[in-house]
């Protein structure tokens, strides 16, 4: 687990996109930093014609500066998606809203517990309800993964919900 600084939410979902895609993004041949998201940010702001900077006005620079303050608190070599904020999928979070329903609520549910319940059918169950598609079980068993692996199996479930 590798996450070692608490961002606190306070990373736009805006700003979690672009460290997401960029992080993805396998052209970039380096470690997505904040200062490499910074100069992608930059080079996005240069790129756009005037004209078209009115009809932009605000989103890229709204970015920036979130970047530049993020960069002044934790420097700008700090991973960037340490400090991204991540939702689960709609599928994901309709299957931990399922768990949190059917789980005590004095038992915190964690990624781990989600994990474990997807492994012993509760995928095929939610699908047999109707509630998620039964041809999603591949791709959701590798989010929560992931999750797992970003944040460790004892993340509250919860922290990852989606509220949309």
């Amino acid at each position: 687990m590798r996450n070692a600084i608490e961002a606190d939410e306070r990373v736009s979902q805006e700003l979690s996109a672009v460290i997401d895609a960029l992080s993805s993004n396998p052209d970039i041949g380096e470690a997505v930093t904040l200062g490499v998201v910074r100069a992608s940010i930059r080079r996005a702001l240069a790129g756009f014609a005037e004209g078209e900077r009115i009809h932009q006005f605000g989103d890229e620079e709204m970015l920036c500066a979130e970047v530049d303050a993020l960069i002044e608190e934790y420097g700008e070599d700090v991973l960037a998606i340490d400090l991204a904020t991540v939702k689960a999928s709609e599928g994901l979070s309709t299957i931990i809203e399922a768990l949190m329903d059917d789980t005590d609520e004095d038992i915190a549910l964690t990624l781990g517990g989600v994990r474990a319940a997807m492994a012993a059918g509760l995928v095929a169950r939610l699908a047999g309800e109707g509630l998620i598609e039964s041809d999603e079980e591949q791709t959701l068993l590798a989010e929560i993964d992931t999750l797992i692996e970003r944040g460790g199996e004892d993340t509250l479930a919860e922290s990852v919900l989606r509220f949309e």
